[in-house]
């Protein structure tokens, strides 16, 4: 099977969720990256910094073996100065190239603008409509952005046991980071081990694992009959053929 990870910045994808993506290649899945902007680009970085940001980019999605990177470059913290169709096309063309059956991406309620459109332009890209093939989503939290939109709370109602990779997704980070000043990578360091903390307490009486990492699910096709449905067209509802008309 197939993963894709949907983030805006860099470092985002290692922060949400490559404890779990880690885990998942371990056991044989495909596992590829869409990063939409550059990251550095609002704070008048050069070409310089950009180079080693793309480095930075490539190491740490090296350390769990991210087969392909796809990188954008639409504008930091600025996405909705963007058309919501040029973000939608742009994902739909990673989607249609790999065809992922498993998708990880922000929460839909994230403080950041660019988390919330980039959520937004996958929901859109990836709706019930013929030729779909995405089975999961899959929305992860990143600290300082999806606590902070209160009353909008994260849900977590999906675990992974991250025990055996937690070190991969520590290490990744290092990587990402390595030309941050030290109270960066520190506030990092503090963010990963308190998700762990934090997750760890949620989980302990239900699955009882002492390193788990929390996702809401968005999607998920149970019975994969209903997802050949939507590839067959004479078997589709009324409803579902207005919409692919």
């Amino acid at each position: 099977m197939k993963i894709l990870v949907i983030a805006p910045h860099p470092d985002d994808e290692v922060l949400g969720c490559f404890g779990t993506v880690s885990k998942l290649i371990k056991k044989g899945y495909e596992a590829y990256t869409l990063i939409l902007s550059q990251g550095k680009t609002s704070r008048g970085e050069g070409d310089e910094e950009i180079a080693i940001l793309k480095e930075e980019i490539q190491k740490a999605n090296g350390v769990i073996g991210i087969k392909k990177i796809f990188l954008e470059n639409f504008p930091d913290n600025s996405f909705d100065s963007v058309p919501l169709l040029t973000i939608i096309k742009k994902i739909s063309k990673v989607i249609e190239e790999i065809k992922p059956e498993i998708i990880f991406t922000h929460y839909a309620n994230d403080l950041n603008i660019d988390h919330r459109l980039t959520y937004q332009a996958l929901i859109t890209a990836t709706r019930p409509m013929q030729g779909c093939f995405v089975k999961e989503i899959y929305s992860f939290e990143i600290l300082s952005s999806t606590e902070w939109n209160y009353p909008l709370s994260f849900s977590p109602n999906t675990y992974f046991d991250i025990g055996e990779t937690i070190d991969l997704k520590i290490k990744a980070m290092q990587k990402a980071t390595e030309t941050r000043s030290n109270k960066a990578k520190k506030k990092i360091d503090k963010a990963i081990k308190t998700l762990q903390a934090q997750n760890k307490v949620i989980t302990h009486y239900s699955i009882m694992k002492e390193s788990s990492v929390a996702f809401q699910t968005v999607k998920k096709y149970i019975d994969e009959s209903l997802l050949k449905s939507l590839n067959e067209t004479d078997n589709l509802t009324p409803f579902f053929k207005g919409l692919l008309s």
